[in-house]
């Protein structure tokens, strides 16, 4: 196996809300098996599925909806390593690499995430610094340089 195929092919999603972008609020979950621990939703890339079907698909999945108009997709894939509690689990991968989209809410939308295996406990709409402050230590730096990204480009 190569380095390469250690890490898990993910998708990932900052989501603003229908109010964008007039307020610039980011969604933020809680994750219902880590204390404390809150995130953007994000999901696994199933064998031969295309990452934006991957998107929607996790969207359903996380937070209920899949009603969202992509804004833009971060330049490349960017990726991190599991923290060793989590790579017990996640074998035999070593950490996931990510694409990430910025997605805006429809105002139809209705989140939902109590789904049919929620992963979230909790979720609010933050500032992008509030979203860093909060994220988990071993995804703040790729958080960090998207979040970056998306406001160098003047969309958050």
């Amino acid at each position: 196996m190569s380095k390469k195929d250690l890490y898990r092919p993910n998708v990932a999603m900052i989501i603003v809300s229908s109010c964008y972008p007039q307020k610039k609020e980011i969604f933020l979950a809680q994750r219902n098996d880590l204390e404390d621990v809150w995130q953007f939703p994000q999901g696994g890339i199933d064998d031969g599925e295309e990452v934006q079907e991957a998107l929607f698909r996790e969207l359903l999945e996380e937070i209920g909806t899949d009603m969202v108009e992509v804004i833009a997709e971060f330049p490349q894939w960017i990726s991190y390593d599991f923290p060793p509690r989590i790579a017990e689990t996640m074998k035999p991968f070593i950490g996931q690499t990510q694409r990430y989209f910025l997605v805006k809410l429809h105002e139809e939308a209705t989140i939902n995430i109590n789904t049919h295996e929620p992963e979230f406990s909790d979720y609010k709409f933050v500032t992008a610094d509030e979203a860093l402050n909060l994220s988990a230590s071993f995804k703040k730096n790729v958080y960090e340089n998207v979040i970056n990204y998306f406001k160098k480009e003047g969309l958050l």
